[in-house]
């Protein structure tokens, strides 16, 4: 088994911290994590791809292990999300790669593939939203954030306290599959959301999150243009990205791989294997 290596690079002058694992001249799958985790979500996943895969999975800067300049000191959007990672990939000579898009890291690798779609050879989405479909209650606060940060900032910030981050784990997920969720998963994400001045960076790109809704045409017209293989394993109960953002990739995509999982929003802590064996299945299929 090819054991994960642990580094950090230099990217806009920013310390960008990455996993690897695997042969390097294998096929490359990147792994792009969400709210409020760091590419430790992907522990379990790396390691059973690895045989196969060389796999990156790097932190975005404001998480986990990556930099986390304060908020007056760096633009923190999506728009420079998306550069940082990028130009990580470039520098580590990464010409062609699949992507594993999770919340927060579908609008990053969405930016990626509908702007460079000859380097991206195939797509996993795992709630990781492309249409207005799915958005559920969750979002009717920080859309009204979006519009008046000052009126509803205090009702937001309740999102970034351990009880939400639990919230994230727990919720959706059946009962006799609750033990396989670590309370390392939630104290961690925590760990990183109480340091000093990251609950600003958190609010702030809640408030640019709204922006990335403005690039969903262009990402349908990537996936109706260039039809990139695509799988989705979307865990059915997640209540913050439900289950009809998974179905509407089909839209546009309609030999897209549909598996809707009885889980929730972070579906590998419940179903790491299974989701592991459809990406294994998909990506030898697809990806040469």
């Amino acid at each position: 088994m090819s054991q994960t290596s642990h580094h950090t690079v230099q990217i806009q002058g920013q310390s960008v911290f990455y996993r690897e694992a695997g042969d390097p001249s294998a096929p490359t799958v990147v792994l792009l994590h969400g709210f409020p985790s760091s590419s430790a979500m992907f522990r379990d996943l790396i390691p059973a791809l690895a045989a196969d895969y060389h796999v990156i999975a790097p932190d975005h800067l404001g998480f986990g292990q990556s930099a986390m300049p304060q908020v007056d000191e760096f633009d923190y959007s999506f728009d420079t999300l998306t550069e940082i990672t990028l130009e990580l990939l470039d520098t580590l000579g990464i010409e062609r790669f699949a992507i594993y898009i999770q919340d927060y890291g579908a609008p990053i690798g969405l930016r990626i593939a509908a702007r460079n779609p000859e380097r991206v050879s195939a797509i996993i989405t795992q709630s990781g939203n492309a249409y207005l479909d799915g958005f559920t209650p969750f979002w009717e606060v920080l859309f009204a954030h979006a519009s008046d940060r000052a009126t509803h900032e205090p009702e937001v910030r309740k999102l970034l306290e351990l009880d939400a981050t639990k919230w994230q784990y727990t919720h959706g997920v059946p009962v006799d599959k609750l033990a396989l969720i670590s309370p390392d998963t939630w104290t961690l994400d925590q760990s990183y959301l109480d340091r000093p001045g990251n609950k600003e960076i958190q609010l702030q790109l809640f408030f640019d999150y709204k922006n990335n809704l403005d690039g969903y045409p262009e990402f349908q017209k990537y996936f109706a243009e260039h039809r990139p293989p695509t799988l989705i394993a979307w865990g059915e109960h997640d209540e913050i990205f439900g289950a009809d953002g998974a179905r509407a990739y089909l839209r546009d995509l309609p030999d897209a791989e549909l598996h809707l999982l009885d889980a929730g929003h972070f579906a590998l802590e419940t179903h790491g294997p299974e989701i592991a064996a459809l990406i294994g299945d998909f990506l030898g299929r697809v990806v040469r």
